[in-house]
């Protein structure tokens, strides 16, 4: 027997549930407005089912690839069927980023001439995974996470509507339908295989929330390498950077609920406390490294305390990009300026030919003579009083500052003792 959620799925658009956006797209194409589409959306949130009504009403030029398991011959078959067909076939392709760059290039050109209209279908974000050529020459369709309250009514249709579920005789009470609804996550094919193992292994006429407490822990959504990796970092990072305690520990704990890489999550730490937070605490970087090392050496679960002990540390921080900007305008100086000579009085001078040449000459020992030493330019000399770092009125850098300040007074006390003339 297949499985409920494939027993269930819509045949006719009153059938979709949700998914405004697709009822229109299926709608126009039934009427005959077919045109190529990407279908790009989380798990379970409808793209099959869309694909399949449009499959009951074009039986005979309907073709259906799967991505993980076809290659290049599977396309060439189907194209190759196209080139000799009266009207342009439907091809269905699920899981389509997970061709390659020659596969999604060998359906261009029949996208592009109209010999197929191709609908393709993805978790992954399209602008990521999909060919920027073949991308421009579809339209995209956005699947959202279903609400609960969409999902509880898609459990009520299979339990109602489903020959087998019906012979079973058993009854839910509306707490474990809400139940299994919420614990979906915005998934109706999870809702569906959860509904299906409880009336096919729970023992009771009547199942209740009591009952559902053993097989209702389900993962959370998370795809380490898609786009839901990178939001929840993004979340957390910005929730960081704005100092938000309670927000930043809720984004970690959605990560690490959700089987995240800890180590992941702790290089992004050490970049932002040099990104977000810098010289304004200096200890930030100490704290998140000391929280890798406790993880490392604990592991999980134990050393994930770690993780919210450093993330709270980092929101509640003083902060400055000094160090981030910093960054880019030497970045910049670099690319303008390219990469003159060091000043002879600022090179070694290691042997008497070196020194013969003029090597070090003019240089003065810091220790000796330190006002004098901070009058000399310790840029190329094509570069006098290049200012790339400064600092904020934020923490310790503060301090920084005040520090910069007084050498500057001091160098412009002094005269430069050294120049190079021509």
């Amino acid at each position: 027997m297949r499985p409920l959620a494939y027993r269930v799925r819509p045949s006719a658009i009153d059938e979709l549930i949700g998914q405004k956006e697709a009822k229109v797209f299926v709608e126009n194409f039934l009427q005959g407005k077919r045109r190529s589409v990407m279908l790009w959306g989380p798990p379970g949130t409808g793209k099959s089912s869309a694909a399949h009504i449009i499959e009951q009403h074009y039986p005979d030029s309907y073709f259906a690839i799967s991505a993980v398991t076809s290659g290049i011959q599977e396309i060439r078959k189907v194209t190759g069927t196209a080139e000799s067909a009266q009207t342009p076939p439907v091809v269905f392709i699920d899981e389509v980023h997970r061709f390659n760059r020659v596969q999604q290039d060998a359906l261009l050109p029949f996208v592009e001439n109209g010999s197929i209209i191709l609908i393709g279908a993805t978790t992954e974000n399209p602008s990521f995974s999909v060919t920027s050529p073949l991308l421009s020459r579809l339209q995209v369709i956005v699947f959202h996470a279903l609400e609960a309250s969409e999902i509880r009514e898609i459990l009520s249709r299979a339990i109602t509507h489903d020959p087998y579920v019906k012979s079973l005789g058993k009854t839910l009470t509306d707490e474990c339908i809400q139940a299994m609804a919420n614990s979906a996550d915005g998934d109706a094919r999870a809702a569906l295989n959860l509904l299906e193992l409880a009336v096919t292994t729970i023992e009771k006429e009547t199942i209740d929330l009591a009952d559902l407490q053993d097989i209702l822990e389900r993962p959370l959504y998370h795809d380490r390498s898609g786009e839901n990796h990178y939001d929840l970092i993004s979340a957390f990072h910005k929730s960081v950077r704005a100092g938000d305690a309670d927000a930043s520990v809720y984004w970690l704990g959605r990560m690490l609920e959700a089987g995240e890489d800890r180590l992941f999550v702790l290089r992004r730490m050490i970049r932002i406390a040099s990104e977000d937070i810098g010289m304004a605490d200096p200890n930030a970087l100490r704290f998140v490294i000391g929280a890798k090392e406790a993880f490392t050496t604990l592991g999980s679960p134990e050393g994930e305390l770690a993780l919210y002990q450093a993330a709270v540390y980092l929101a509640c921080a003083p902060k400055s990009n000094a160090l981030y900007l910093m960054e880019k305008r030497v970045k910049d100086l670099i690319r303008k300026t390219g990469t003159p000579g060091v000043p002879l009085y600022l090179r070694n001078a290691p042997t008497r030919l070196m020194q013969d040449l003029g090597y070090g000459k003019g240089y003065i020992y810091a220790h000796d003579d330190p006002e004098a030493a901070l009058a000399l330019n310790y840029f190329p000399e094509s570069m006098d009083d290049v200012k790339l770092y400064f600092p904020k009125e934020a923490g310790f850098e503060k301090r920084i500052k005040e520090i910069i300040d007084a050498r500057k007074k001091a160098a412009r006390g002094r005269a430069k003792p050294y120049r190079k003339t021509s």
